[in-house]
């Protein structure tokens, strides 16, 4: 770890979460999503802090966190963008949605924008398949989505900034 050339977080904002759930047995899990919510991902360092205070390897949690689609290891835009590519999503044009959104942005699943604005992730379901094609945005839905509503969102969002 000390070969490491990572921004160091801020581990005490991690104090309280830790003081709560570090002997509790099976709640490695719920440590990383308040880690997560903390920081706006996993950090190597939080990683390797929440190891040594868990009485684990870093190995073992790194293990359960990349089990899990819901943690990320990159922190991410402004607006993270789920887009559905879910079998009604897929029939109804999500492939159009995501080449518009990388037409607006320059950026394709998992990346995010320069100006560290967007990012846009590709998710299996997001459980609106009647509005298909659907994506959210932070916690907004939007559906029914053509590449011109794609375009005046993004728009939109750009010009609040």
């Amino acid at each position: 770890m000390s070969n490491c050339n990572c921004p160091k977080s801020d581990l005490t904002l991690l104090e309280d979460v830790l003081g709560k759930y570090k002997n509790i047995p099976g709640s490695l899990i719920t440590i990383l999503q308040k880690a997560q919510e903390i920081y706006g991902y996993l950090p190597t360092d939080v990683i390797y802090h929440i190891a040594k205070e868990t009485n684990t390897t870093p190995a073992k949690v790194l293990g359960v966190a990349t089990f899990y689609t819901q943690f990320r290891f990159k922190p991410v835009g402004k607006y993270l963008i789920m887009l559905c590519q879910g079998t009604a999503c897929h029939v109804n044009g999500s492939e159009m949605i995501e080449k518009t959104i990388k037409e607006e942005l320059g950026i394709s699943d998992g990346e995010t924008t320069d100006d560290g604005l967007f990012t846009l992730k590709n998710v299996a379901c997001l459980g609106c398949c009647s509005l298909s094609p659907v994506m959210m945005i932070n916690e907004e839905t939007y559906g029914s989505l053509t590449p011109e509503k794609v375009r005046k969102i993004l728009s939109e969002l750009k010009e609040a900034e």
